[in-house]
């Protein structure tokens, strides 16, 4: 995110959509570990829902689209969905585990090239992102094709306000470094990017928020197509849109906004934890 607006602490963000919490009232909060194989276990299991609320969305196209999330005791290695594998049947024992060089180090099927590709160079760039996530969602695309932003037209697309780039150097399947190096370049220091004739891309301190930014960037897509569509849509004033912004575009912001999410797909695929 930019610097223009700072985001508020969780307790802010809850009270201000929710108002003041009565005494004894939680809400979900994102888990510490003291354990390292604890949190990757949680880690892989976060990717493994992702995939498959990915699958229930219709994000799959092909062998086509991939989310990363680092180790946690290696951080130049993440853990990625085998190449060719559909989102809707992947399990946290399914994901293999590969290094910014492209190695595999576990695992017994192949990674796809362009997400080694694209992933190890924002995840170099971007030490604080944990996670990324690609596909090539069908508004997400469609949008690409314009070459433009996202314009503020509705409070979900607050979010991306002034908070991602463009990437318009397209140049057919990613397969060069080099051409990652750059995408991590037009992603920049904001949550997400758009991929000109290609899709989207977000990233995350949680994989839960790379996932969330993912759905409501492809959303929000969708939204400007229609209104466009329809007429000129009219857009949020700029201070406006830095405020909602700042309320419901960050980190903390986008884990929570993925839980309703997440808890559906614990209740409906509790295989994807195997």
């Amino acid at each position: 995110m930019s610097d223009d607006v700072t985001a508020p602490a969780p307790a802010e963000v809850i009270a201000d959509a929710a108002g003041p919490l009565p005494e004894g009232v939680t809400v979900p909060m994102p888990p510490v570990f003291d354990d390292i194989e604890d949190e990757r276990r949680y880690r892989k299991e976060q990717l493994a829902a992702g995939f498959r609320l990915f699958g229930r969305f219709g994000f799959s196209e092909g062998v086509a689209g991939h989310i990363t999330v680092r180790d946690p005791e290696h951080p130049d290695r993440f853990w990625v969905n085998p190449f060719g594998m559909a989102f809707s049947r992947i399990k946290a024992s399914d994901l293999i585990l590969v290094d910014h060089e492209g190695n595999l180090l576990h695992g017994s099927r192949p990674v796809n090239r362009a997400a080694f590709v694209i992933h190890a160079a924002v995840h170099q760039a971007r030490p604080d992102a944990l996670a990324a996530a690609h596909s090539h969602s069908l508004h997400g695309k469609a949008f690409s094709s314009l070459g433009v932003p996202l314009d503020p037209i509705t409070q979900d697309a607050c979010a991306f306000f002034e908070d991602h780039g463009l990437y318009s150097d397209y140049r057919g399947v990613v397969s060069d470094a080099e051409e990652g190096k750059r995408i991590a370049a037009a992603l920049g220091a904001y949550k997400a990017v758009i991929l000109q004739n290609h899709g989207l891309l977000t990233v995350g301190r949680s994989v839960a928020e790379a996932v969330w930014w993912f759905i409501t960037m492809e959303r929000s897509c969708q939204a400007q197509l229609l209104a466009m569509a329809a007429g000129t849509p009219r857009h949020i004033d700029r201070e406006t849109a830095l405020h909602t912004r700042g309320q419901l575009g960050g980190h903390f912001a986008g884990w929570f906004q993925a839980q309703p999410l997440y808890e559906q797909i614990a209740d409906s695929d509790p295989d994807h934890v195997n």
